[in-house]
């Protein structure tokens, strides 16, 4: 009896992006290869081997995405941890130089407005400061910044920054946090998707355009400019310092330190997920965006001026450190005037596909590149006019 060869659609990136996608095309019964430069899956979802489990830059994942009934329904989610409801009173607010106990009202009351009653046309700070005051829209900005990465946000555009602040200010709060690091996730995506017949190789870097049917590209821009030689593949991504770091366990430790004085985030992920560090150990995670005419070293030189505040004697307590400047890797941001649908499109033509957190799909943080991968696979099955090929939600493949 003659069989048929399955139809055949190439990954080019092992992240969220990518291992969305493949799981994607492979349920609809395509035949996936999966390449992945480095060692291991997971791109910045990647987990560090070692005493301390952290990733690139604190990650979140926010419970009413789409991403997260997307996961669920496949049995992938695994233990989520929530923000410790007994650490309440330890988030601390960074503002006119001193820690407080709370935001400025005016901060509360702009998170309570839709992000489509936001104008897509005009910076945040000057639809805030209309609204709340001028230092309610600088703090209310800053405090956006945890799910933006960017040192100016009251420059991009209202509406973007406004789904930001309101997600990022809801209570009961909707991030939440894989437990073991986002490793796990990876490894549970990773495994069902070779459950579903996607064959990776990793240490597997791609130099030229696979010719055998669609290719999903789910890489940076930056990479996919170099590998489809497109130079219209530009991010609006900025630079962030990332810090890691590891203190001796002591009370009175703040969970989370916000800066509202100026764009930057201190988290104490052991607060929520004790297996991140080994016992007796707390391990904290900041990000503290840095703009065009600063270094790295200016916004790691913010953090330790909130680390003083908040976790008093860090310096005698610290047990491990890493500093380290994220460049382009933080993803896109909208401009006054823009939305995501302005990004890079999906479709690149020629069976090319785009996927990550740069690209033409909504959402917020890692949303937008498991939006992103679905759409990219759905738009390569229906070029092999397998069944699948539907629009993930807020995403027409039409205009993709």
């Amino acid at each position: 009896m003659r069989t048929h060869p399955r139809k055949h659609i190439t990954v080019v990136g092992g992240g969220l992006a990518g291992l969305t996608a493949a799981v994607t095309a492979a349920e609809s019964g395509a035949a996936v290869t999966l390449y992945e430069a480095h060692r291991t899956l997971g791109g910045r979802a990647r987990t560090a081997e070692g005493p301390y489990l952290t990733n690139e830059g604190p990650h979140a994942l926010y419970h009413h995405g789409p991403h997260w009934a997307w996961l669920s329904r496949r049995g992938l989610l695994g233990p989520m941890a929530s923000p410790p409801a007994r650490e309440g009173v330890r988030f601390r607010f960074h503002r006119d130089g001193a820690l407080r106990r709370t935001p400025p009202l005016g901060l509360l009351r702009l998170a309570r407005h839709k992000a489509e009653h936001a104008p897509v046309d005009t910076d945040f700070l000057t639809w805030a400061t209309e609204r709340e005051g001028a230092a309610a829209a600088r703090a209310a900005a800053h405090y956006s910044a945890v799910a933006l990465f960017h040192h100016d946000p009251g420059s991009l555009s209202a509406a973007f920054v406004q789904e930001r602040l309101r997600r990022a200010a809801a209570l009961p709060p909707e991030a939440r946090y894989p437990v073991g690091g986002w490793g796990e996730l990876i490894d549970r995506m990773a495994g069902y998707a070779g459950s579903l017949g996607v064959r990776t190789e990793t240490a597997a870097r791609i130099d030229t355009v696979p010719e055998n049917g669609p290719v999903i590209v789910a890489t940076s821009l930056a990479a996919a400019r170099r590998l489809l030689g497109d130079d219209r593949l530009h991010g609006t991504g900025g630079r962030t310092a990332l810090l890691d770091l590891a203190v001796r366990t002591s009370r009175g430790d703040a969970f989370v330190v916000s800066d509202l004085d100026a764009p930057g985030w201190l988290e104490r992920f052991t607060a929520q997920d004790p297996s991140l560090a080994p016992a007796g150990q707390q391990l904290l995670q900041g990000h503290f965006p840095v703009g065009p005419g600063e270094s790295g070293a200016d916004g790691i030189a913010r953090a330790e001026r909130l680390l003083d505040l908040g976790f008093p004697g860090w310096r005698e307590r610290t047990l491990w450190r890493r500093d380290s400047l994220a460049t382009g890797r933080t993803g896109a941001v909208d401009p006054p005037g823009t939305t995501w649908r302005d990004r890079p499109r999906i479709d690149r033509g020629d069976g090319v596909y785009l996927a990550g957190d740069e690209v033409a799909a909504p959402g917020v943080l890692s949303e937008v590149s498991f939006t992103s991968g679905i759409g990219a696979a759905s738009l390569a099955l229906r070029q092999l006019d397998l069944p699948g090929g539907e629009s993930p939600a807020g995403l027409d493949l039409k205009h993709a």
